[in-house]
């Protein structure tokens, strides 16, 4: 049984958390790692329920966000978010501190907190996101709370290969070599082709949306 290593990826919206989530498991995946990535508990509610979860309904998102990594037992546990953002969040818009205790302490279980950095474009995606303007204070607020607990983190920075590098460097890891991060974006734009959705919230990539209109209109789509 592979030993259990737990990833943390937070970070204020629109700052390429999935995308890195997404990236970094198949990359270890494909170095012969067992890893399972924990998607964001938030994005499925409101996906599901149509809203914005209300203030007295954080905690259980924020407990179900834990609960998703407490069940995995081995190998590498790569969670997008953890309970430290929705108690952000409530901080933020609700002005109610209470969620930090449960939070910080679940924070306190992973081996690394990546932390993504702001310097990727915020794109609007539905009910989610509240706007570019909110990012600067979450960032401030996600970084204040690791920092009054303790815990250390590395922010990472850059777009597409350079991201991922610096967060296999942060994570004490090689980074992937130019000829393999080809390979695997040509695979993903094969699979892709305008078929199936084109998920532009998980990608930092500014050359992904030429590259998959160029192509559509070389098909006289």
């Amino acid at each position: 049984m592979s030993p259990l290593r737990r990833i943390a990826i937070v970070g204020a919206e629109c700052t390429g958390k999935s995308w890195l989530a997404e990236t970094l498991t198949q990359v270890l995946t494909q170095r012969g790692e067992t890893v399972q990535w924990v998607p964001e508990v938030l994005r499925s509610w409101c996906a599901r329920e149509g809203r914005t979860p209300r203030p007295h309904e954080q905690m259980a998102i924020a407990q179900r966000q834990a609960d998703a990594v407490l069940s995995i037992t081995h190998g590498t546990v790569i969670s997008d978010t953890t309970p430290l953002m929705t108690a952000v969040y409530s901080h933020m818009l609700f002005e109610d501190e209470g969620l930090y205790p449960m939070a910080l302490t679940h924070q306190q279980l992973f081996d690394t907190t990546l932390v993504t950095g702001l310097d990727l474009p915020w794109v609007a995606d539905g009910l989610q996101r509240d706007g570019p303007q909110v990012r600067g204070p979450v960032d401030i607020l996600v970084r204040q709370a690791l920092d009054r607990s303790g815990l250390r983190y590395r922010v990472v920075y850059g777009q597409g290969h350079k991201r991922l590098n610096n967060a296999l460097l942060a994570l004490g890891l090689p980074g992937e070599d130019e000829a393999a991060w080809r390979t695997r974006q040509n695979a993903q734009y094969a699979l892709n082709e305008g078929r199936t959705p084109w998920l532009c919230e998980k990608c930092s990539d500014p050359d992904c949306e030429h590259r998959l209109f160029t192509g559509l209109l070389q098909r006289g789509d």
